[in-house]
């Protein structure tokens, strides 16, 4: 739908790292914003627990980590 590609990635204990290709029309931020929603309401719709336990708070981080 974003027409992001992602290239490799990696799945540690607290985070997550990400390689992706993204279109010039799309901001980093804007994308980060989406990935970063849209992957809470997965998690929130398969473990529905979490949504009583974060309920009040942010999900996550606020910040990301740019390498160009």
């Amino acid at each position: 739908m974003k027409k992001v590609q992602l290239i490799d990635g990696k799945v540690c204990v607290e985070h997550i790292h990400m390689y992706v290709a993204i279109p010039l029309k799309l901001s980093v931020a804007e994308f980060m914003a989406y990935l970063k929603g849209k992957s809470t309401l997965m998690l929130f719709d398969r473990h529905s627990e979490y949504r009583l336990k974060w309920h009040d708070r942010q999900f996550g981080e606020r910040g990301y980590f740019l390498y160009q």
